[in-house]
Parts: structure tokens; sequence; C-alpha cells
């Protein structure tokens, strides 16, 4: 890495500096995250059964795991300056083989292995440019080298467990005891991997800047709500047939209901948060990342994927014409759409409890609704599962608004004073640029006022 020929061309890698904000590499490498997130939803949609939702979440944690130590290096150093982007380009296209690869990787065991070791070394690669660069930025403290060390066995133990997930199934002449090997394997490697966060512990690991380690989660929570908006329209199929009432209303109540979600965080929860995570300093800032970002945002990140695959299928009836709009929801889409909720809503109040040390009682009312739903939807109409589902939802926020509306607008005030100030900062020293030309130029000549015509004729 430090023998890296063209970085002296493409320039040095750039530490990440504090207050530092999400650069436009970073967002463009999350395009690959949206393909992941849809994969993952759309081989799991193809037969939907308990078994292949463990699949599709163990997939996901494996996953969600990757983009922890991918946004643990973006703390350290800057993916879109110097050389780190011809580099970044590579995980890119490793990321995207690994998505390519997940349909295959819980296929029959006997049906060939092209597909899980794809995903096994694709992961590899991934995984062995985030350590590469994570060694370029902390090659001159010992302290961080240490810790990267106690990190170096869960990277060779999970890559040497996906690579027997994907091989040793194929060896096994029982079709069922391979399937579950294989899935024992995968298993593996998630307690192996969350654990390895636990153990290892947050010695020597910082967060240069609380702005850009917020930004970079709230950016793939979007993305994950982003997804759930793809499933609405491939559910309502109103561009491969003419849309009838029924289809346009439940469309637009899946928009309602993640609109709703987005509110539920990025109102409130989420900018107090990022307040928090600034003020913290130290390892509890760095124990409060972990725990509330790296963690609970994977419940979140589930509950989006599960309530979007419940809530493609109930609209998929509904837009239906050979179903009439008021036949029940088929099949496990109800517990799914409110499932999901519920998993979303509580990784949600996990966070607030470990970030604000707060739990809202809206919202542990809210849950309550929706698991007392979960009996009764099944026998509703499709779309009034859905409406009565939305209707929960929004009246959350509603209840928040008008219940926390002192705090909240306190909240807003704080995060706007905090950023026209630090825009008029950023415009004051932007302003240097026009100075410095003035400089270098001198100061205009006053234009001189053209001849008064009265005075030429008298003078003539």
């Amino acid at each position: 890495m430090g023998g890296y020929r063209g970085r002296g061309r493409l320039g040095p890698a750039v530490a990440v500096a504090p207050g530092a904000r999400v650069d436009r590499f970073e967002v463009f490498f999350d395009l690959v995250f949206v393909f992941s997130f849809f994969i993952i939803t759309r081989a799991t949609a193809v037969q939907i059964s308990g078994t292949s939702l463990l699949r599709g979440m163990l997939v996901l944690a494996v996953l969600w795991w990757a983009w922890v130590v991918h946004s643990i290096v973006a703390t350290r150093i800057r993916l879109g300056a110097g050389f780190v982007p011809v580099l970044m380009i590579l995980a890119m296209a490793a990321l995207f083989c690994f998505a390519l690869g997940l349909p295959q990787a819980f296929g029959n065991p006997h049906g060939g292995a092209a597909g899980p070791i794809v995903v096994a070394l694709a992961y590899v690669v991934l995984r062995t440019t985030h350590v590469l660069l994570y060694v370029h930025a902390v090659r001159r403290d010992p302290a961080d080298r240490r810790q990267l060390a106690r990190l170096a066995p869960e990277l060779v133990l999970s890559t040497f467990l996906l690579l027997a997930a994907a091989l040793i199934p194929g060896r096994i002449d029982d079709p069922q005891w391979a399937a579950w090997v294989r899935d024992g394997l995968w298993v593996s490697v998630v307690l192996l991997q969350y654990s390895t966060g636990i153990i290892s512990g947050t010695r020597s690991w910082t967060v240069p800047s609380a702005e850009h380690w917020t930004e970079r989660y709230d950016f793939i929570l979007i993305i994950a709500l982003g997804e759930s908006v793809i499933s609405f329209g491939i559910g309502s199929n109103l561009l491969g047939q003419a849309p009838t009432w029924p289809a346009v209303v439940a469309a637009a109540l899946g928009i309602f209901l993640t609109a709703a979600l987005w509110w539920a965080h990025f109102d409130m929860i989420g900018p107090a948060a990022r307040i928090a995570l600034h003020a913290a300093q130290g390892r509890p800032r760095v124990t409060m990342a972990r725990d509330g970002h790296a963690y609970l945002f994977l419940p979140m990140i589930a509950g989006i994927i599960l309530f979007s695959l419940g809530a493609e299928g109930i609209l998929d009836d509904i837009a239906d014409p050979h179903t009439p709009f008021y036949g029940v929801a088929r099949g496990p889409d109800v517990h799914l759409l409110y499932g999901g909720l519920i998993c979303y809503l509580c990784g949600n109040m996990l966070f607030q409890l470990r970030t604000l040390r707060t739990l809202s009682w809206s919202r542990v009312g809210t849950v309550a609704l929706l698991a007392a739903g979960i009996p009764a939807a099944p026998h509703l109409p499709g779309l009034a599962a859905l409406g009565l589902a939305t209707g929960i939802c929004v009246g959350l926020c509603v209840l928040e608004v008008l219940t926390m509306n002192e705090a909240r607008q306190a909240l807003h005030a704080m995060v706007f004073h905090e950023r026209t100030t630090h825009e008029a900062r950023e415009a004051a020293w932007r302003a240097r640029w026009h100075e410095d030309e003035l400089d270098k130029a001198g100061a205009p000549e006053e234009p001189e006022e053209p001849p008064d015509p009265t005075e030429e004729r008298r003078s003539g």
C-alpha cells in the first residue's frame, strides 16, 4: 500500500478532518448498496417462507457488517480524494459481484458452487480493500495498528467460513443436511463478526467528525427507504397495465407510509442524536457511534426490507384486475408488513434510548397497536390492512407534532441556528477568493465622466 506507484500522480490520501461532511464519491459508492438491498428483497420475494426470510436476513447482516467496516475506514481517510477512489472503484465492482451472486448463495447445494464462490471471493476483495486503506491510514500510529491486528482474525475466519459454505454443502449427499450445514456456516459468520465488534472494544478507534458519521448512516437509511418506494412501484404495477382506483389509492398509501417512517427518524430523533454525538468526546463518542449506528441501524434496515416485501405483495393483489379489491390479502404479506414496521420502530426506539437516553411512550403505544393489528389485519381487505398500518404510523407523527411541539420547535431552532452560523462562516471564508483577486488586480480606477457638450460648445 505504501508503495502504490499511482498515488504520486493521483495525489495522496487525505485524512478526515473534524467537521467534515460526506463527499460525492461516498454517495456514488452507496449506489451499489441500493442494488444490493434490491437484490436481497427480490431474491426473498421469489418464494417467501420462514427459511427464505432467515437467509435473507443472514445475507443482510453480512452485507451490513461490510458497510460498518466501510464507514469506519471513511472516518479516517477521504474516499474521494487522491488515489483512494481507484481502490474504492475496485471495491464497488466486488460489491456489485457480491450482490449478483446472492440469489444463488442459498440455492440447491448440488446445483453448482459458482454463485456461492462468487459471493465469497467478492467479499474477500471488498474487505481486503478496506483493510489496505485502513493500514495506510494508521501506518504511523502503533495503537491503531494493534487494534487492527485484533480485528484481523475476524476477516480471515469470515472468509474461511464463507468459502466453506460455498464448497462443503455440495459434498454432502443429503440435501437437507447440506442446507443446514450451509445455513449454520452463515450464522457462524454473523455471530463471529458482531461479537468481534463487541469483544475487540473501542480502544484507539476515533470518530473525528460526528457530522460525517451521522450523515453517512442517515444516507444509507434513506437508501433503504428508497428501496421500499421501488417495492411499492413494482407491487402496484401501474406501468404494466391500466391503472385502477384501488391501485392508485394503495400506491399513495405506500408513499404516505414510507414518509411516516422517514418522519419518525429524521424529524427529531436523527437530529437530536447527531447533536448528542457531537457533544460526546473520546470513548463515549466511539461507543455511542458503534452501538447506536453500527448495530442498531441494522434492525431498522431489516424492518424496511420486511415491510417492503409485505407491502409489495398486498399492492400486487390490489392491482390485479382479476382480483376484487375488497378481497383479503393472501399469504404472509400482512404479517410481513406489520412485523417489518414493528422491527423498524423497535430498532429506532433502541437507537433513541442508546443515543438520547429517552424513550417515547407514543412509540411504545404505536408498536402495541401494530402488534394488536397482526391477528386482525389478515381478515381485512388488502387495501384496508394497508390503510390501517398507514393510519397508525401517520397518527404517530401527528401525535408527536401535537404533544412535543415545544421541544420539537426548540430542536429545529437549534439546528437552524447551527446551519446558518456554519453557512455564514463558509461564506466569509470564500469571500477571500474575491479579496485576493482584488489585491492582485489593484483597486479599479474611477471612470472618467463624459465631457459636457454645453462646455464644448462654449469653448468653441
